[in-house]
């Protein structure tokens, strides 16, 4: 018997095609998500991260939404960047609990150019890649050469997310622009490294300017191969302190859209998880979520401790993946969804 051919993947997205997937019955967004999730995807399996801050704290950048800002009194001080070796310590710790990626943050608004603090991160991305795990670095904006320097010292990814849509932007960031952090992908991709890149919810953004980040994620060539859904943390001393929650509802969309429109990519379920019960959670990964990040911390705000994560995959049925990511193979399953009667994408 013979395998029906991959579906093409898409990066055409205009938004109304986006929104006609955003606001289906969300059953019916579900039955789509996931049926496409399993062309693509081992459907109980979920990749494990680990995020540490290797530079915390004196950012330039005025993001909303960041403690880590120099703009903002929340507490979070300028730290000392971290030896290689404690680095390495926390990436064999993140190996021992089951992760088989390890990110490591900067709080720079772009990576220095001279001096030591670039070199030591080539240092962890060699030590990291040792340790038999991909390796993973958001340092604010690159050149042409600091990306090469990082692909040749191994880097599986690098993070570099877009945040919201452009129309939305200049209301929560005005230190970089959109074209900043758009040729600073185009840079990791030159590279040959493999791009992590997502936005999050929560912010005070609409649901078209939703629909805008995704068209933005999914018209690019490659797709991100890692799309993380961040849900707005909002902490004091921030802009966004006082943004009420989010309708958990929502980030269930955005996850089931992303994976709808880029059927291949990692689309992890990052920060906010917190504030998840375990059926918004579970809907989560149903909905084609299949990474998640470990830990009690990312960066600076709290992540549900790792016990409450064995817990909910043991309550699922669901298990960390022990392997190395694979490239875009399609894994088998049912046959592609056919588009629904009354033409909507």
């Amino acid at each position: 018997m013979t395998t029906a051919p991959a579906p093409s993947l898409r990066h055409d997205w205009t938004i109304p095609a986006v929104e006609a997937i955003y606001t289906l019955p969300l059953i019916d967004l579900l039955l789509r998500a996931q049926l496409g999730h399993r062309e693509w995807h081992r459907p109980n399996e979920v990749q494990g991260c680990v995020l540490l801050n290797v530079k915390t704290g004196g950012c330039p950048e005025d993001c909303a939404y960041c403690p880590q800002s120099a703009h903002y009194d929340t507490g979070v001080g300028r730290e000392a960047m971290l030896s290689v070796d404690a680095v390495l310590d926390a990436a064999g710790r993140a190996r021992s609990e089951g992760a088989t990626r390890f990110c490591m943050g900067a709080a720079w608004r772009e990576a220095p150019e001279s001096g030591p603090a670039f070199e030591q991160v080539l240092a962890m991305v060699r030590g990291v890649r040792a340790l038999g795990l991909e390796a993973c670095c958001t340092l604010g904006m690159l050149t042409d050469r600091q990306a090469d320097a990082l692909a040749d010292a191994g880097l599986t990814a690098y993070n570099h997310n877009l945040d919201t849509a452009p129309e939305f932007y200049g209301h929560i960031i005005t230190t970089r622009t959109y074209r900043e952090r758009l040729d600073t992908l185009a840079r990791v991709r030159r590279a040959g490294i493999t791009v992590c890149c997502g936005g999050i919810i929560g912010m005070g953004e609409s649901r078209a300017e939703r629909w805008g980040l995704l068209q933005q994620l999914a018209t690019q060539n490659p797709h991100p191969e890692s799309v993380p859904i961040n849900l707005l943390v909002a902490v004091d001393g921030t802009p966004l302190a006082d943004r009420p929650p989010e309708d958990p509802l929502e980030l269930v969309r955005m996850i089931a859209t992303a994976r709808v429109m880029m059927p291949a990519s990692y689309v992890r379920l990052s920060a906010g998880r917190l504030a998840l019960s375990a059926e918004a959670q579970a809907l989560c990964f149903l909905a084609g979520a299949n990474s998640i990040f470990m830990g009690e911390k990312l960066l600076t705000t709290p992540n549900p401790e790792p016990d409450q994560d064995r817990d909910l995959f043991d309550r699922l049925g669901l298990r960390l993946q022990t392997h190395a990511a694979p490239g875009r193979e399609r894994q088998p399953g049912p046959p592609p969804l056919q588009p629904a009667a009354d033409g909507r994408a």
